[in-house]
């Protein structure tokens, strides 16, 4: 009979590879990755798991399956999934966030990388999560009950009535972030998501955004796909066809009322706009 490597062993690995895919040198990234048991944070099983850009698997009730850079089916129909991991080790280590910060998570699914983002911000942190299917925020709502400096809140966190924060991680594709998510940005507070501008279906980049002092700095860091965030206005792009080529000069995001959109604009909707305008760092003139 085969050794059967330990769980805890697992996960351990586990964890090492996703950072390591991730190109990640934070080690307290991949701490949170070996403490959180991911079959713990999913609906019963079986589970259906999937490659990225592959077909699922047969499904499996064995936890180890999950220990593996593999999505896992929530809801078929509506492809709604738990993730890439390492894609979200790699964001996580974009927005960096640290003990004592407070962090909003919109579109928390069933709670497994609100967990992962919980153990990044203690001691003393606090994360809000956001899930609008109402199904889904009870099952993160059950499985996040341990962790007391967690609220999960089954609603939209589009027009929500929001705390200030240092991080906001978003999990669902849009044209463009709400207003509310930049205004609630405390200084030096980091923004990522699935910046979709080029209609359903079509995919985006991820997008790094940062409360400097003198605006909202943008990047783009990697092509990424995501279900689409509901509630969500699909906001049109003003002023010519968006394309790749406008993603990569964009450098930073404007609230309309602030700063009218100008010849910088790379892509404009209703209350917020892309400009290639870049933000100058402290220091620099």
């Amino acid at each position: 009979m085969a050794h059967r490597i330990p769980l805890d062993e697992q996960r351990e690995r586990y964890a090492a590879k996703i950072t390591r895919l991730s190109w990640i040198t934070d080690p307290r990234i991949e701490r949170a990755f070996a403490a959180i048991p991911r079959e713990a944070f999913l609906p019963p099983p079986p589970w259906t798991v999937f490659p990225p850009g592959g077909w699922p698997k047969s499904p499996t009730s064995d936890p180890a399956e999950l220990y593996d850079d593999v999505l896992v089916v929530l809801d078929s129909h509506r492809g709604v999934n738990n993730g890439q991991p390492s894609l979200h080790a790699a964001w996580l280590a974009a927005v960096d966030p640290q003990a004592g910060e407070t962090a909003i998570h919109v579109g928390a699914g069933t709670g497994y990388y609100t967990a992962v983002l919980a153990m990044l911000v203690l001691p003393d942190g606090h994360v809000y999560a956001y899930e609008i299917d109402t199904a889904l925020a009870a099952m993160a709502k059950r499985h996040l009950e341990l962790f007391e400096h967690v609220i999960v809140r089954a609603a939209s966190a589009i027009g929500a009535d929001l705390p200030e924060a240092d991080v906001i991680y978003v999990n669902a594709g849009l044209a463009a972030p709400d207003p509310a998510w930049l205004e609630v940005l405390r200084p030096e507070g980091r923004l990522i998501f699935p910046w979709q501008p080029f209609g359903r279906g079509g995919g985006g980049v991820a997008m790094l955004v940062t409360r400097a002092q003198g605006g909202f700095r943008a990047r783009a860091t990697m092509q990424v796909g995501f279900i689409e965030c509901e509630g969500a206005e699909p906001g049109e792009v003003s002023g010519g066809q968006m394309d790749f080529a406008a993603v990569e000069r964009t450098h930073s995001v404007w609230l309309a009322h602030e700063r009218p959109p100008d010849e910088t604009a790379t892509a404009v909707y209703d209350k917020v706009w892309f400009s290639s305008d870049e933000i100058p760092s402290p220091g620099r003139n």
